[in-house]
């Protein structure tokens, strides 16, 4: 009764905000830009929600979230070109089936590679994300509709307010009732301590796979999504890099923490947007001339997030995630 109340109330506030942008997009008080930076942000939290429930819920440091982004955008934009399909109700399962191939990706990337642990763990997944980019790159070898390094071009435009704030929606309360069920106190404790779980009889193995594939589901679903909104792919998009910013978004938004999440990716979408118009041009030349020095940043909050408990503004560690 407790979920389904809390349920209640979610979907409750769910509508409401829903009435409010929907006024405010009819409106004509924000532009057609703002509104798709809202959409992107609601993708980008449903992407950073799949990669807490990796990272911030079982402990599994993973830097390859964009690679099954970029499987989950792929695969729609290539269902959705081959199908002719330009409305939402037949993208439904366009939806669903690129959710599952990154899905069953992370399942059998996950056998072999978490096996290992912390660092390890990240220097693998961050290599398979380079192979995916990689790949992506040469696609037009073996599919030539993919476009390789040209890009995908020509995809009908799908993703809008509706579709993107329920589809997120849904997803949200089906990974509320994950974490609330037993498979969410058996990552909790695998995360706490992985030697103990298996002392009491958790098949570590077994969650560790459910919860990456999972959040791999959460990036392939949030790829198709993206897909259909710029209606343009390119590799690019889909590097490294980005699964440092979904990283940053968990850290800063609390391991652990959906809530947490969906105001951290809010908060960083608007701060990166907010950068392009702020900023002068010779930052950005400048950045462009040296890029190990964006590198660099990056690398610094990579190190924040992999040890939080040393950065005084992250607080301790031992209490992240308690609240949700």
């Amino acid at each position: 009764m407790t979920f389904l109340r809390s349920a209640a109330r979610f979907l409750l506030c769910t509508a409401i905000f829903y009435l409010l942008v929907k006024g405010l997009f009819l409106s004509g008080m924000v532009t057609a830009y703002i509104q798709q930076i809202i959409l992107l942000a609601f993708i980008v939290i449903l992407n950073s929600l799949g990669l807490n429930v990796i990272y911030g819920f079982t402990g599994q440091f993973s830097l390859g979230q964009a690679a099954f982004y970029g499987i989950g955008a792929y695969t729609s934009a290539y269902l959705c070109t081959v199908f002719r399909i330009e409305h939402w109700f037949p993208f439904l399962p366009v939806l669903l089936v690129s959710g599952l191939a990154a899905g069953l990706v992370g399942y059998l990337i996950g056998l072999p590679i978490l096996r290992l642990k912390d660092d390890f763990l990240a220097i693998a997944t961050l290599g398979f994300g380079i192979l995916v980019r990689v790949l992506l790159d040469n696609s037009d070898r073996f599919i030539e509709v993919l476009g390789g390094p040209r890009g995908f071009v020509g995809l009908p435009r799908i993703t809008n307010l509706e579709l993107t704030l329920f589809t997120i929606a849904f997803l949200i309360l089906v990974t509320r009732n994950l974490i609330f069920s037993k498979y969410g106190l058996f990552w909790k404790c695998i995360k706490d301590d992985e030697l103990a779980s298996t002392v009491f009889g958790i098949d570590t193995t077994k969650m560790k796979l459910l919860a990456f594939s999972y959040g791999c589901f959460l990036a392939g679903v949030a790829g198709a999504l993206y897909a259909q909104l710029y209606t343009f792919l390119h590799p690019s998009n889909f590097d490294f890099l980005k699964s440092i910013d979904l990283l940053i978004i968990v850290i800063v938004g609390g391991m652990g923490s959906i809530t947490g999440t969906i105001y951290a990716g809010f908060i960083w979408v608007g701060f990166i947007e907010g950068l392009r118009i702020i900023l002068p041009d010779r930052v950005g030349t400048a950045l462009g001339h040296h890029p190990h020095i964006s590198y660099s940043i990056d690398d610094v909050e990579t190190l924040r997030a992999y040890h939080p408990e040393r950065i005084p503004f992250f607080g301790d560690r031992k209490n992240l995630g308690k609240h949700i």
